[in-house]
């Protein structure tokens, strides 16, 4: 226990769910993908799993140890990071129905995940720099970031242009940036959400499915959660549009309150997916309601948590990213989540740390060593005056 506590520094509470996150990564991308065609497919899957993952932690070792002021550095990317976001369009990567991937010699990773690292951390210094004088030009600068970043994004993934943005306006909101302008600026979002949400639903706008071939699939999405399918019918049938749905639902009905235990789960092998997007239905079939439970409330934890990190340290970058990083995480987790038991429509949001994932189980073990950096920093007064 020396030994952990003195290689991990930082809030011991973060690393303990990190840890904990990790492991039940590790279990469940086992469990879900052991299904899949044959022994080299799933070993090789769950392998490339735990490599990441064990990539993730050493950024995380290292991370933590870093002085949070240079994570201002993460900032300087955002126009590479949007440069990044168009690289797909131009090199015609059209991958699983979208252009979110950058291929470089075999290497697939997702410039979107960079983006939001970097759009949060921008805001968070700019945020760390509003007073009276200047508050004005700063609602403006991250009105432009964040507009520029979230609607490149929203053209093939919607749902984390969406989150990203929810992230960005709770910022100025903890921020204090004027009430008023928060207002207008949330109004004219929403009303922009809605006339997109009105051509996609009601019209057959050609102009849109050439921007993004990601419109029939938001429309069936949408036309499927509206159906509200009865599976009392006698003539309710499985089809494409509710397959995954229904299976998510019926894997959390096969969980009862216990689980049927870990690697028993029997929607494993026919829910698409099953270790990325509907993993929480797989926990929830082989852990129960309880381990289901216990994974919200680790998000929860994480939460507040970050807050009363945060809150402790006197830096006022510090306090906005390690806000903006755990508002991103968690918000995620509970989007994820949502459409598992689904109360919203499918979105694609992965859990974040657990589902398999490459470039995103990256990104999210660099957020968790950015929170255990500022706590590590914030703990000890003798570095707490090298934040500056």
């Amino acid at each position: 226990m020396k030994f952990f506590m003195k290689i991990c520094k930082g809030d011991q509470v973060i690393w303990t769910i990190f840890l904990f996150l990790s492991s039940v990564s590790i279990v469940e991308v086992y469990s879900s993908t052991v299904a899949l065609i044959s022994d080299y497919d799933y070993l090789g899957s769950v392998f490339r799993h735990m490599i990441f993952l064990l990539i993730g932690w050493v950024l995380v070792l290292i991370i933590h140890s870093i002085n949070p002021k240079y994570f201002k550095l993460f900032g300087l990317i955002l126009p590479i990071a949007f440069v990044m976001l168009l690289i797909p369009r131009f090199m015609n990567n059209y991958i699983n129905s979208s252009y979110r991937w950058i291929s470089i010699v075999g290497i697939s990773f997702q410039p979107s995940e960079f983006a939001k690292l970097s759009l949060i951390t921008f805001i968070s210094f700019l945020l760390s720099k509003r007073n009276d004088n200047n508050e004005n030009k700063i609602f403006y600068l991250i009105l432009i970031s964040a507009t520029i970043v979230c609607v490149t994004i929203f053209i093939d993934n919607a749902s984390t242009a969406i989150i990203l943005f929810i992230v960005v306006y709770l910022m100025m909101f903890i921020g204090q940036i004027s009430v008023r302008r928060l207002l207008i600026f949330g109004s004219l979002i929403i009303c922009f959400l809605v006339i997109v949400f009105y051509n996609i639903m009601y019209t057959n706008d050609n102009f849109l499915v050439k921007i993004s071939p990601r419109i029939t699939t938001w429309k069936a999405r949408f036309m499927s959660f509206k159906k509200k399918n009865n599976v009392n019918n006698l003539n309710f049938s499985i089809i494409g549009d509710n397959y995954q749905t229904v299976h998510s639902n019926i894997a959390i009905i096969n969980g009862s309150f216990f689980g049927r235990g870990i690697g028993n789960s029997l929607e494993k092998s026919i829910l698409p997916q099953s270790f990325s997007d509907f993993i929480y239905s797989i926990i929830i079939e082989e852990s129960g309601l309880v381990g289901g439970f216990i994974v919200i409330f680790s998000y929860i934890v994480f939460f507040v948590r970050s807050g009363l990190i945060a809150n402790q340290s006197n830096n006022f970058f510090c306090k906005f990213i390690v806000i903006g990083v755990a508002l991103l995480i968690v918000i995620q987790a509970l989007v994820n989540m949502a459409v598992a038991v689904n109360l919203i429509p499918v979105t694609g949001q992965t859990l974040p740390l657990i589902s398999r994932g490459g470039t995103s189980t990256l990104v999210n073990c660099i957020y968790f060593g950015i929170v255990l950096s500022v706590s590590h920093y914030s703990q000890n007064p003798s570095l707490s005056n090298k934040f500056n």
